[in-house]
């Protein structure tokens, strides 16, 4: 989450105008992630929060978004749910950007993840890509292998200037990731995007999944590697294996992998670990003036991705036997 895009008081009452909300008490500018501009918004109704689509999020696949969190709550996942005006509509436009109001749920997101939490995180992973099943919609992963050699080309002009070399080691990291990339994997929905700051938790236990504008179609495992790259990694720049045992033994627990998925983990967690390298670093060298935006280190992904380069076997991850 972050602010791009700042909101009038004039402009927010008039948005507001066909909700049933009452009236505003409060709007503040949530300066996390990288993304789109969020708002903690308070209405005589409650807390909400308020979202102005910007960047990598197409307008037309916000159906996809709302929907699935329907979905997903109906099928018993503690998630956000889109918020209708009188009409019945989820969708708006505000400051010139596609906008949408979703509820707030109660709970924090942990800094310091703990083994317990990392547990925690892999059940309700599972328990997202099963309850997902059977949602009508689909959107293809757009920030999969297809579609990172044309970050790359957009940052790479710039990119021995954040770190010398990185440019021919993202060049020959692609080239070993296209010619060994894991086909025909179980797939359904998949988060892709289940950071620390996307879990609320109450006490040790999970009470929200939030942030679902990554959600795409893709392969059950990708999403497992996002998720130990994101939480089980120590400021060190070491790999927990204890957390990452205890994220995925939790997650097959709720959902069994077959040999086939497990054999694709490491080769999986290099691609995640260079997505997200690769997304951070065009971030990085593109933050809009003014923006209330605090844009991510790519650094530390490219580091989490040389020691992906030198795992040779899925239980160096944590898979147990």
């Amino acid at each position: 989450m972050a602010v791009y895009t700042e909101v009038s008081d004039e402009d927010l009452v008039a948005f507001l105008a066909p909700y049933d909300l009452g009236r505003v008490l409060s709007l503040k500018g949530i300066a996390e992630g990288v993304e789109n501009s969020n708002f903690l918004l308070k209405t005589e109704a409650g807390s909400f929060i308020l979202t102005l689509y910007e960047k990598r999020v197409a307008e037309g696949d916000l159906p996809f978004f709302l929907g699935l969190m329907e979905h997903l709550s109906a099928r018993g996942l503690s998630c956000p749910q889109p918020v209708t005006t009188c009409a019945g509509t989820a969708l708006g436009v505000l400051a010139g950007r596609p906008a949408a109001i979703v509820t707030f749920l109660e709970g924090l997101s942990v800094r310091r993840p703990a083994q317990r939490h990392c547990a925690a995180t892999g059940a309700a992973l599972a328990d997202f890509h099963v309850f997902g099943e059977g949602f009508a919609l689909s959107r293809p992963n757009t920030l999969s292998l297809g579609g990172w050699s044309p970050l790359f080309e957009a940052a790479r002009a710039r990119a021995d200037g954040v770190a010398p070399g990185l440019c021919a080691f993202i060049e020959a990291e692609l080239a070993f990731l296209h010619a060994n990339w894991p086909r025909d994997l179980p797939s359904g929905i998949i988060h892709a995007d289940l950071f620390p700051d996307n879990v609320l938790f109450l006490g040790d236990d999970v009470s929200g999944l939030i942030d679902f504008y990554f959600a795409c179609s893709d392969a059950y495992v990708y999403d497992i590697v996002i998720c130990l790259n994101a939480w089980c990694f120590e400021s060190d720049g070491s790999y927990n294996i204890t957390k990452g045992r205890g994220l995925i033994d939790a997650y097959r627990a709720r959902r069994p992998l077959s040999e086939t998925e497990i054999a694709a983990l490491p080769v999986l967690a290099r691609g995640a670990a260079l997505r997200f390298a690769l997304t951070r670093l065009v971030d990085w060298l593109n933050v809009p003036p003014g923006a209330l935006v605090r844009p991510k280190d790519p650094a530390e992904y490219v580091q989490k991705l040389r020691f992906h380069q030198r795992v040779e076997s899925p239980g160096e991850l944590g898979v147990s036997a």
